[in-house]
């Protein structure tokens, strides 16, 4: 595999972390065994990530819709987030990266949230990488609160409807602050976003593999991170016209 050109990396990656419970299913296993295995998975990721120099990623680690599993089973991943956050807070402070959470935090349990705001406040002056975990994360859920804070600060007077634009409403959203992801990664052969960042993902490249998230490897990222890079993205515009901007930044 030809090494990966690091001037061409997305600045924001994003993961949708699928096919855990699968994955154990298929050895005989119980789900909570691939969620545990899953973990070690997200380790990888969040290193050889911050190692690449990507500035941003952002993990779908729980759904709004999650919370309809078992509860034998959500106990358990509330259980694994927080011995994982535990677990990683120091690796993170040794790796200068900065914790952040996106989602309904309301509804996670206290004691979850208090290892959130923990680990949060430990790496806040951290300068790398901003590892994202979506929690309790809907992105329908996300819009509509968007939209009802900006109603009510348009009705207290706080702002003007009259100047409300995309660029305002996106400092409402779970992710102001962020840019928008440049490339997407869904593991598990699913081929749809799940209701996960539905404003952000407007114009980012998507990237499907039929790899369970247990058994996607250092080299599995690498592969879909040279697919990005064979990707020309045009956001509206002509081919002909980004190879005259490339051509007149290189001069």
């Amino acid at each position: 595999m030809n090494p990966l050109d690091p001037n061409r990396l997305p600045v924001h990656l994003a993961v949708i972390m699928d096919g855990n419970g699968r994955w154990a299913q298929q050895r005989m296993l119980k789900r909570v065994i691939g969620h545990q295995r899953g973990a070690e998975t997200v380790k990888m990721v969040v290193e050889q990530a911050s190692l690449l120099g990507i500035k941003y990623l952002t993990l779908f680690a729980f759904s709004s819709e999650n919370w309809s599993r078992p509860a034998l089973e959500v106990r358990a991943l509330m259980t694994l987030l927080k011995k994982y956050i535990r677990q990683e807070t120091g690796r993170m402070m040794r790796k200068n990266i900065r914790y952040n959470v996106i989602g309904n935090r309301s509804e996670l349990p206290e004691d979850v949230n208090e290892t959130l705001d923990e680990a949060i406040r430990k790496t806040a002056d951290n300068s790398g990488m901003v590892l994202t975990l979506a929690l309790s994360y809907g992105g329908r859920q996300e819009l509509c609160r968007a939209a009802e804070q900006l109603v009510e600060d348009a009705v207290a007077g706080r702002i003007s409807s009259k100047n409300i634009n995309t660029e305002i409403f996106e400092s409402y959203l779970d992710t102001g602050g962020l840019p928008d992801p440049d490339f997407l990664i869904r593991t598990s052969g699913e081929m749809r976003i799940s209701n996960f960042l539905l404003w952000q993902l407007a114009y980012t490249e998507l990237y499907f593999t039929e790899t369970n998230w247990p058994d996607f490897t250092i080299s599995e990222l690498h592969k879909a991170l040279a697919d990005f890079q064979s990707r020309e993205r045009r956001f509206g515009k002509t081919g002909d016209q980004i190879a005259q901007r490339g051509t007149l930044l290189n001069a």
